[in-house]
């Protein structure tokens, strides 16, 4: 058993207090409290969604990512202040025009199965994320590199074609291992159910459709986390998981607008839990399937925006916890333009410009058409996610208005991904984005990234926007990449392949037996692995699930 980490107060009094100076004492007050952190417990949250798959550079879902993320290390890493610092990089250096990037990797780190982690993994991962055939959405931070060479086991030089801005931070990409999966095909292998990591957390167990159980890894390169165990259980109904939340079966969730302002304002709550809001790096869209005719014109678009009041949904879904999206950057990133004016709500205007674009009430039966076809759809969205069905429902009501029918489906989500996102089976789809801190776009938004797997499953093409999303990522002044994005941002709310809706408070709510917990501009789960529980409040000190 782990040994608990502490000062002997009483020995430390006995035979040195006399001796101490004031400062030393402080000092020593201070070191005992921050190595007094217990060993032990479990963690349990949940999540609306099973994982797809535990290969990282498949991972494009964050039921996925967010569990692989604590199995997996990059060579960097953003700290909480969103500074990129090393993670398996000790250290690096860029040369002075910007074509060459030398990581010197950190000594004595293992992957779960005791083997030596080296630079050849590194290269390795690279070489997968190029292949044509690896279905991963992430190829476009690693299309620009020339070549990775390894130097010796610990140093490795990525060389570029052109200067790339986002090269240092694309590195973040979870590194995989070689002598695992070199013969492997990554689109089927078993390593995606039973991954080996370098990071904190080991996989032990996972039940589809139940849960998933991660273990801690006790040699960690950054010390053992004092969390023993990370169990996040799939609950798909919003309702089952917060009663689940009521009776202390859950530790850790996020919270729906009305749970966070109304329910949990309970006694019960105060005494037994934290309540965070923090400002999300995320948005919530209504995305078109630009290949369908009735929304090929950008008129329609544009109208399907002027109908639908989005302050609505903020003030009715959200409780005003939310604030207006009008583009692919949220306020708190530096490429933000802050000259686009969300439009308002006008139906009227709504109607005029669909009736340019040819739909208008031939027949008077309340439904616009066009040579024949009726204006009527279907919106998918994913089982679980309460705040974008009741989106959707406003959105049904403010298009029945200027006479257009949608109809509205929901789908779990592993099923919403491959049956439907992947294969382009979709009229429009009401889905959100989770955002890097670097606000390169390219997988997005440029029309090169439509294959099946890829991030621009919308298939939104506009040669301009593809020509400054290029430019963008070979200029690294950052004022200069900012006007070339508040350009993008501009264009892309213009030519709304997107209904951009809103970007949403994060509400989470986490069992106050858990110490170490410290909000900062990139959330609050950054030092997860110091996150602790004493002893005498440890509730599965024995418990080990079968």
């Amino acid at each position: 058993m782990p040994v608990k980490k502490t000062i002997n107060s009483s020995i430390l009094r006995k035979r040195y207090f006399k001796k101490l100076s004031f400062i030393t004492v402080v000092f020593l007050f201070i070191a005992g409290i921050s190595l007094a952190c217990d060993y032990g417990d479990a963690l349990i949250n949940a999540s609306s969604a099973d994982a797809r798959t535990l290969v990282p550079i498949l991972a494009s879902d964050t039921a996925s990512s967010s569990i692989s993320g604590l199995i997996f290390n990059g060579l960097v890493k953003y700290d909480k202040d969103i500074n990129l610092i090393g993670d398996l990089s000790e250290s690096w250096q860029v040369s002075s025009d910007n074509l060459e990037i030398v990581f010197r990797l950190k000594e004595n780190i293992t992957w779960h199965d005791g083997v030596e982690f080296s630079a050849e993994d590194v290269k390795f991962t690279y070489e997968k994320l190029i292949d044509p055939e690896v279905r991963t959405p992430y190829s476009g931070d690693f299309e620009r590199v020339a070549s990775v060479e390894v130097i010796d086991p610990l140093t490795l030089k990525v060389s570029y074609k052109e200067p790339f801005s986002p090269g240092l931070a694309s590195w973040g990409m979870p590194i995989i291992p070689k002598h695992i999966l070199a013969k492997e095909d990554l689109n089927t292998t078993e390593f995606s159910r039973a991954p080996i990591g370098t990071g904190p957390y080991k996989l032990r167990k996972w039940v589809t459709q139940e849960k998933i159980e991660l273990v801690a890894n006790e040699d960690y390169f950054e010390g053992q986390p004092y969390i023993s165990r990370i169990i996040t259980r799939i609950i798909p109904d919003s309702d089952t998981l917060f009663l689940e939340l009521q009776t202390k079966n859950i530790d850790w969730m996020g919270l729906t607008p009305l749970q966070y302002n109304k329910k949990t304002n309970s006694n019960f709550f105060k005494d037994n839990f934290n309540k965070f809001r923090t400002q999300a790096f995320q948005y919530t869209y209504l995305g078109y399937n630009l290949n369908d005719p009735k929304f090929k014109d950008k008129r329609v678009r544009q109208a399907l925006n002027y109908a639908v009041d989005k302050q609505e949904i903020i003030d009715g879904v959200l409780l005003g916890l939310g604030r207006v999206c009008t583009g692919p950057f949220i306020p708190e990133s530096w490429a933000y333009n802050d000259n686009v004016e969300p439009v308002k709500f006008d139906p009227e205007r709504a109607k005029k410009l669909l009736k340019q674009a040819g739909w208008f009430d031939s027949d008077k039966d309340g439904i616009i058409d066009k040579n024949g076809q009726k204006f009527e759809f279907t919106l998918i969205t994913n089982q679980g996610n309460d705040l974008r069905i009741s989106s959707a429902q406003i959105i049904q009501k403010r298009l029945a208005d200027i006479g257009i029918r949608m109809k509205i489906k929901v789908i779990e989500w592993s099923s919403f991904l491959s049956e439907f996102i992947d294969k382009r089976r979709f009229e429009a789809v009401l889905l959100g984005w989770s955002l890097s801190r670097d606000p390169d776009n390219f997988d997005i938004f440029h029309s090169s990234k439509i294959k099946e797997g890829e991030f621009n499953f919308v298939s939104y093409k506009n040669p301009e926007v593809d020509k400054l999303l290029i430019e963008g990522r070979r200029i690294f002044i950052q004022s200069k990449r900012a006007q070339i994005y508040k350009q993008v941002h501009k264009m892309i709310y213009d030519d709304q392949p997107y209904m951009f809706l809103y970007v949403p408070d994060s509400l989470s709510i986490i069992d106050n037996r858990f110490k170490g917990i410290n909000p900062a501009p990139l959330g609050i789960s950054y030092n997860l692995i110091k996150w602790w529980v004493e002893k005498k409040d440890q509730r599965y000190r024995n418990y080990f699930s079968q």
